[in-house]
């Protein structure tokens, strides 16, 4: 048998090229220099979720996570900074975040500390607790709606029942 795939390779090795010539180091600085300040290594990045397209995550709490995309089907519990439900992504559970930007579909307890943005796909239905509340013509919104108020230095809900 005379195949490419098994014939031994009869070819002499190459010789590895010379290591490169490590430079001399400097003499050391002078006590007149000042020391560089330190550059920080990493500064710390923001943590992403992204739950894309025809996957369903079910039954978790979602922790430590900055920002949540959902573009599939999310049945957890989540405290974090931002979530961003797609057109076609739909989130069932409970939600204590800073900014929620609707355009799909979420359904049980969302407490949006800073701002509730609900577009015209959306459909938001359980019971919603939101700081500033902007929703676009043609959103769905049922349930309990109530505005979050600061007064006195503690947060307090204020009912206010609405249908959009």
């Amino acid at each position: 048998m005379n195949d490419i795939f098994f014939r031994r390779n009869t070819a002499p090795p190459r010789p590895m090229p010379p290591p490169a010539a490590i430079p001399p180091r400097p003499a050391a600085p002078s006590a007149a220099a000042p020391a560089p300040a330190p550059v920080p290594t990493e500064e710390r990045k923001e943590s992403r979720l992204i739950v894309g397209p025809d996957i369903k995550l079910k039954g978790v709490e979602i922790t430590d996570c900055d920002t949540l995309v959902v573009e599939g089907r999310v049945e957890a519990s989540l405290d974090s900074r931002v979530i961003q439900i797609a057109e076609h992504g739909v989130f069932c559970g409970k939600v204590e975040i800073d900014v929620a930007e609707i355009h799909g579909r979420f359904d049980g307890e969302l407490t949006a500390r800073k701002h509730l943005i609900v577009h015209a796909t959306a459909k938001v239905s359980g019971k919603i607790h939101y700081g500033k509340l902007k929703v676009e013509e043609g959103a769905e919104l049922s349930g309990e709606i109530a505005s979050l108020s600061v007064t006195k230095g503690a947060a307090e809900v204020a009912p206010v029942k609405r249908a959009v």
